[in-house]
C-alpha cells in the first residue's frame, strides 16, 4: 500500500513522537539520488528541448512579477540576450497581431519604408492599391484611397504621372463626379511611377492615413518586423523602443515567457531566472507569508518561487529542469520511462522503485524531511519532487479497481464520495469529461440534450433504413464511445475539498502534486 504522509502532526518538532533513523533517511536518499540520475538519462535522450519547454512552461505560471519587474526582465532580454533579435522579431509579430491600430499609427510616421516595400513587387502592389470602389460602393480602401486623394490634392504636378488602361486617360473633373472610373486605372504602372517621379507621395498624409488600421501588416509581416528590428538596433530610433515598452510593460506576463524564453539557450534562461530573483528581491518575506501563499491550490509554479525568492545561490539548470519534470510532468515522464526505447533504463527504475516502497515508512519519510532542512533548498526540492515522482508511478502502476482505490483512500485518511459521471473516449483513447454529479449511483449520466439528439437519430434511421445516416452511425460508433465512470471509475475526495471529480487515470498525478506541496508548504515552516 502507498502511504502519502499527508499528517505533520507527529514531526512539528525535532522531539515528536516520530523514531528519526539517520541511517535509514541516508538510505532512501540515496535511491532517490539514483532515480533521478536515472530519470534524467531518460530526459537526456529524448532531447533537453522538451524538457527546457516544460520549464519555460512553469516559469510562465509564474503570478507575483509585477508590469514593472516584467518589464525589466524583457527589455533585458532584448538588449544584452545573443539572440536579441529574434526576440525582438517575435515580440514585433505579437505587437502587429494584437495591437495593429497602435503599430499602424507609429508606421504612419515612417511611411517612408513603403517605397522599398513595393519596388519590384507587383503582388504587394495590387494587394494594397488595387482597392478601387465599384459604382455600388461608398469610397475606395487602403491605398487605392491615399492614391485617389493625393493625385486629386496636387492633380496640377502628378496627375500625369497615372496611368490608364484605355486608350485614353480620365480628367480629374470626370473622375470626380464618377469615382468609380478609377477601375480603368493602370494600378502597376501608376504606382511604378509615383515610386520614381512621385517622392513625397512617400511621405504624404493621405498614405500615412492608410496605415493607421494596420491592415498593411496582414500582407508580409516578416518585412515589417525586419524592417522594425532595424530601427531598433541600428538606428536606435527612440519612438520604436518607446512603443515596445509600453507593450512589454502591459502585456501578459505568461505569453511573454511561452513566447520569448523558448528562444533561450540554457545558460540564458538560467541568467533570466537570476534575473526574476533580482528584480522579485522585493517580495522576500518572511516565511509566514510563503507558507499561507503556497497553502491554496497547488500551482505548478509555487516550488520555483520559492527557490527564486529566497535561495541565494545560482540555481543549476539541470537541476531544475529535472525538478520540474519530476513535480509538474509526471504523467509525461512515465510515459516516456514505459516506451520501448528506454527498456535499460525502465528495468534499473522498476528495480529502485520496488526498493523504495519496500523500505519507505513514516519514520524514513519524516527523518528525510528532517535532514532536508540542513540541503540547499534547491536539492531538498528536488529530492521531494523524486519522493512525489515514486508516489505518482505506484499509484498509476498498482491501483487499478474502484477497490483498491478505496482503500487506498481509507488508509491515508482521504475523505471522498462516489461520483457519476460520463467521458467521451476517442478512437485514440482520449477521454473528455462530459459533466458530473454526486451520489452512489453507479450509472452513468447522460446530459438530456445528448438522449434528445441521439433520439432524432434513431427515429431518421428508423424512417429510412437504406439512408445514408446508417453509415454516418456506424462512423460515430466506431470513433467514439460513451464510457460511464459512475461509482466504479470516479470520485470526489477531500484533497480538494470535494471541488472536482477525479477518475483513476487523474488521481496519480494529482495526488504525488498534493503530496509535494503539503511537504514543501511544512518545509517552508522550517526554513529560516
Amino acid at each position: 500500500m502507498v502511504h502519502l504522509f499527508l499528517s505533520q502532526r507527529t514531526c512539528d518538532d525535532d522531539n515528536g513522537d516520530i523514531d528519526i533513523n539517520a541511517g535509514a533517511a541516508s538510505g532512501m536518499g540515496s535511491l532517490l539520488e539514483e532515480l533521478g540520475s536515472l530519470l534524467w538519462q531518460v530526459i537526456v535522450a529524448n532531447g533537453r528541448a522538451e524538457s527546457r519547454l516544460w520549464l519555460c512552461s512553469t516559469i510562465a505560471s509564474i503570478n507575483s512579477i509585477g508590469p514593472r519587474e516584467q518589464w525589466v526582465l524583457f527589455r533585458k532580454l532584448l538588449e544584452s540576450s545573443s539572440q536579441r533579435r529574434r526576440i525582438a522579431a517575435q515580440v514585433l509579430q505579437l505587437v502587429f497581431e494584437k495591437k495593429p491600430r497602435e503599430a499602424g499609427k507609429l508606421l504612419a510616421k515612417k511611411c517612408y519604408m513603403l517605397e522599398k516595400f513595393f519596388s519590384g513587387n507587383p503582388g504587394r502592389i495590387l494587394q494594397w492599391f488595387g482597392n478601387f470602389a465599384t459604382s455600388g460602393k461608398y469610397e475606395h480602401q487602403k491605398g487605392a484611397r491615399a492614391i485617389s486623394q493625393y493625385a486629386f490634392i496636387n492633380r496640377d504636378v502628378c496627375w500625369e504621372e497615372l496611368e490608364w488602361k484605355g486608350k485614353h486617360g480620365q480628367s480629374p473633373a470626370m473622375v470626380a463626379t464618377k469615382p468609380h472610373y478609377f477601375l480603368d486605372l493602370d494600378v502597376l504602372g501608376t504606382v511604378e511611377n509615383f515610386l520614381e517621379n512621385v517622392p513625397d507621395f512617400w511621405v504624404s498624409n493621405e498614405l500615412a492615413e492608410t496605415l493607421k488600421d494596420g491592415e498593411i501588416f496582414r500582407i508580409d509581416m516578416k518585412f515589417f518586423t525586419d524592417q522594425f528590428t532595424h530601427l531598433m538596433y541600428e538606428e536606435n530610433a527612440a519612438d520604436v523602443w518607446a512603443f515596445i515598452d509600453e507593450f512589454l510593460n502591459d502585456e501578459q506576463f505568461s505569453n511573454l515567457c511561452n513566447l520569448l524564453l523558448i528562444l533561450l539557450n540554457e545558460n540564458e534562461l538560467s541568467e533570466f531566472m537570476i534575473h526574476i530573483h533580482k528584480v522579485c528581491s522585493n517580495l522576500h518575506s518572511k516565511v509566514s507569508w510563503q507558507t499561507a501563499k503556497f497553502q491554496g491550490p497547488f500551482s505548478p509554479s509555487f516550488w520555483l518561487e520559492i527557490l527564486l525568492l529566497t535561495s541565494p545561490q545560482n540555481l543549476a539548470i539541470d537541476e531544475l529542469l529535472l525538478s520540474n519534470a519530476v513535480i509538474n510532468h509526471g504523467r509525461q515522464l512515465l510515459r516516456l520511462v514505459q516506451s520501448d526505447e528506454h527498456i535499460e533504463e525502465k528495468d534499473k527504475i522498476s528495480e529502485i522503485l520496488s526498493k523504495i516502497n519496500r523500505i519507505r515508512d513514516e519514520a524514513q519519510h519524516w527523518s528525510l524531511m528532517k535532514e532536508y532542512r540542513k540541503v540547499n533548498r534547491l536539492a531538498a526540492m528536488k529530492l521531494l519532487g523524486l519522493e512525489s515522482w515514486v508516489v505518482h508511478s505506484h499509484l498509476a502502476l498498482q491501483c487499478k479497481s474502484s477497490d483498491s482505490w478505496e482503500s487506498f483512500f481509507l488508509a491515508n485518511g482521504i475523505g471522498f464520495r462516489k461520483s457519476a459521471t460520463y467521458l467521451l473516449v476517442g478512437r485514440d483513447g482520449s477521454s473528455h469529461n462530459g459533466g458530473s454529479r454526486t451520489g452512489d449511483s453507479s450509472s452513468a449520466r447522460v446530459p438530456r440534450n445528448i438522449k434528445k439528439r441521439h433520439r432524432k437519430k434513431r427515429k431518421k434511421y428508423r424512417a429510412d433504413y437504406d439512408h445514408s445516416s446508417s453509415d454516418e452511425l456506424t462512423e460515430i460508433a466506431s470513433s467514439t464511445r460513451w464510457e460511464g465512470l459512475g461509482s466504479d471509475g470516479c470520485w470526489l475526495i477531500s484533497t480538494d475539498n470535494y471541488s472536482s471529480p477525479w477518475s483513476s487515470a487523474d488521481l496519480p498525478e494529482h495526488l504525488a502534486r498534493h503530496c509535494f506541496s503539503s511537504w514543501v508548504a511544512w518545509l517552508c515552516t522550517k526554513w529560516s
